[in-house]
This record gives C-alpha cells, structure tokens and sequence, in this order.
C-alpha cells in the first residue's frame, strides 16, 4: 500500500515544548504509519527524549496537536496514552531483577490492577502466555519462573517488547534499545524491532546509532536542538548522509577541516 493512501496512527503536528523559559522542542512535526519503523536520530541534547515523553503523556505539548487515528489527542498522563495504544519502553526497562519472567511480563496488569485478562487469578495461563508471546519474538523461556535478571539484555529488550504487543500497543517507543548491548544481542533486539513491524504495530525507534537505524528503518528523521533537520525515506538517504546530518553537517565538515581530516 503506498504511503499517500494510508493514514498515520499517530502524528504529531508542529510541536512545540517550553520549560520555563528553556525551548526544548521547536515546532516538530512527526508521524508512523501501521507497520512502519520510524527512527528518530539526533545527538545528546537533540531534544529525543523530550519528544518522546510529549508523544507517551509524560508531557504535554505547550503548542501544536497530536493526532491519532485521526482524532485530536491530549494525554494527561501516561496512563492515558498508554491506554490509547502507546507503549513505551525505556532504556531501564522498569523491570525488577529478581523477579520472575511471568511476575515482570504482568506487572502492572495484576488482578487488582483491573487490567487482568482472565475471569479468574489463572497464573498458570499467566505462565503460558508469557512462554507463548517470548516464543513469538524468538526467545525460548527455559521456564517462565526464572528470574528476569538471569537473562541478557537483549532477552530483557524482547520481554519488555513483547508485553507492549501483547497489551495492544498500536506504536511502540524503543529509546535507545541497542545502546548497551553487544553485536549479538543487539542482532536479536533488531530482529524483534522487524516482527513488531510486520505485525503491523507502528514502531519509533530513537537511537544515537545510524548502523541501526538503517538495519530497520523505513524513515529517519534527525532532531538538533529541538529542531527537525529533515525526515527522509529508506533508499533516499545514504549512511555517509544520515551521519553527516546527525553529527551537525556543516559543523563536523568544519571541525574535520581544522584537525586535517582525521574526524
């Protein structure tokens, strides 16, 4: 289906974010399609994690709309966004080491919490939902009561993904999922980034790393001091290009100049 034909689950149109008198976010404009992988790139400080938090309700924007499913938004929170479909999973995690897979896989969905599935506490089902949904993102549970920390961190990614699906996300926020893990784990968490997509989910994926940004992206937009510097297609942008225009274009060319080349 080409793109001019589909609608975006979410976009966010000229977003703008003030911290007192600090502008964080100047006039944004970003949106994902069903079963697309939209990479959000840009150095420390380029105002990625601000965006975010605005798009999941930990924010508000302080100008500018957010729309989804072509209906004006304004998450309060983050439950509310979280309950419209935006699952976000940051680079902690929010999971507790100790314990199990399944206990982590649930938590905040427990009885009391109203959002459990079953009529009644099945934590046998619990069990085999959670070996289930691992087993479709290509991690075989040696049994869903081990401890969560006794996995890798890329096993530790796929679980928190996973959960999201499973609890319905329609886009899924990744911050910086591959930024502490090794080549293989990071192979697998992007594997997992590309069944998510093809599920259908829309998925954001802010990295740092443009190597991973191309193994999965359909689109790249780069932020810079709160600002979009550009969003491009996968085939329209080079590697050489998307790192020239995260590290500052002009600037890096410049800098390279001064130190003879060695950049």
């Amino acid at each position: 289906m080409s793109e001019d034909t589909r609608k975006p689950v979410i976009e966010l149109v000229d977003i703008e974010k003030h911290f007192g008198a600090v502008i964080a976010l100047a006039g944004v404009s970003f949106s994902v399609y069903p079963g697309e992988c939209h990479c959000l790139l840009g150095d420390n400080g380029a105002g990625k994690s601000t965006f975010i938090k605005t798009m999941s309700g930990v924010h508000q924007p302080t100008k500018g709309k957010i729309v989804m499913d072509g209906k004006n938004m304004n998450f309060g929170s983050p439950r509310a966004g979280m309950e419209a479909g935006i699952a976000t999973v940051y680079q902690d995690l929010a999971m507790i080491p100790l314990m199990s897979v399944t206990r982590n896989f649930w938590m905040g969905r427990e009885p009391q919490s109203g959002f459990w599935p079953f009529k009644n506490m099945d934590f046998k089902k619990a069990d085999e939902v959670t070996m289930s949904e691992m087993a479709k993102m290509g991690i075989n549970l040696r049994e869903p009561g081990q401890a969560v920390g006794t996995l890798s961190g890329g096993e530790r990614q796929t679980v928190a993904i996973a959960r999201a699906v499973y609890f319905g996300a329609k886009v899924l926020i990744l911050d910086e999922p591959t930024s502490a893990l090794g080549v293989r784990q990071t192979s697998n968490v992007l594997a997992t980034v590309d069944k998510v997509r093809k599920s259908g989910v829309g998925v954001v994926f802010i990295t740092h790393n443009v190597r991973h940004a191309l193994a999965v992206g359909d689109r790249f937009t780069v932020l810079n001091r709160g600002k979009t510097l550009g969003t491009a297609k996968r085939g329209e942008i080079t590697p050489d290009e998307l790192q020239d225009m995260m590290a500052g274009g002009q600037e890096m060319a410049q800098l390279e100049g001064s130190l003879g080349g060695t950049v």
